[in-house]
């Protein structure tokens, strides 16, 4: 085996491994389209779209977040490297989710939306979080990262405001059954507090511990 192929090989498994994601961010469309030519989304099929491309907007901007908690376990950059397109997805679910809700099931009846947003604080949320994600979208290009500088970052922190409105969107959402969004809730959760570094993690637990343990007076 030569050097060069040494070399070209991470770089060939990467494509690849876009190539994968890629196809595998369209398949929830997919089945989508294949629901709605085969009349298979049940008894309300606007509904079953709204639901599944919300689904699909959460989850991949909790994947997109995953981003960087799973370069740090795994002590590689590639990661990193698939966290654009990700977003992109989540982004592009995202307003198939509001034209669904604006178009299809309001039929672009824009009072019956403003009425909506003022009376409904679950699709307040919802639409905050779009607003916010619309300049996300826009400056995830490598000239614009280049163009703001330092200000991209900061920009793009906006990501865990985003996250937590979808979850509270989907809480708020939801009358009955909690346990779908308490997982989403869980699950960012969990990446937020990867993103902590461990020296902080560490004083927060004995914060923690320090405000439940038992003073020796109060014992027995």
């Amino acid at each position: 085996m030569t050097r060069s192929s040494i070399d070209v090989t991470p770089d060939r498994l990467l494509r690849l491994g876009k190539l994968l994601v890629f196809a595998l961010c369209l398949v929830p469309l997919a089945l989508l389209l294949t629901g709605v030519v085969t009349d298979g989304l049940g008894a309300n099929p606007v509904e079953a779209i709204t639901h599944t491309t919300g689904d699909w907007t959460l989850r991949l901007l909790l994947a997109t977040l995953a981003m960087t908690p799973l370069k740090r376990l795994v002590g590689q950059p590639w990661p990193i490297r698939f966290r654009r397109m990700l977003g992109l997805f989540a982004f592009f679910y995202a307003c198939l989710h509001l034209l669904t809700y604006a178009w299809i099931d309001q039929g672009l009846d824009w009072q019956g939306v403003i009425e909506d947003l003022v009376k409904r604080p679950y699709i307040t949320v919802g639409f905050t979080a779009f607003v916010l994600l619309v300049p996300l979208a826009l400056t995830s290009t490598r000239a614009m990262m280049r163009r703001l500088g330092r200000r991209w970052q900061t920009l793009h922190r906006a990501i865990y405001a985003i996250a937590i409105l979808g979850v509270l969107h989907y809480l708020w959402l939801v009358k009955a059954d909690l346990r779908e969004p308490l997982i989403y809730a869980l699950v960012l959760a969990v990446l937020l507090l990867a993103r902590v570094p461990l020296g902080r993690l560490a004083t927060l637990g004995r914060w923690l511990a320090g405000l439940l343990a038992v003073p020796e007076r109060d014992r027995g």
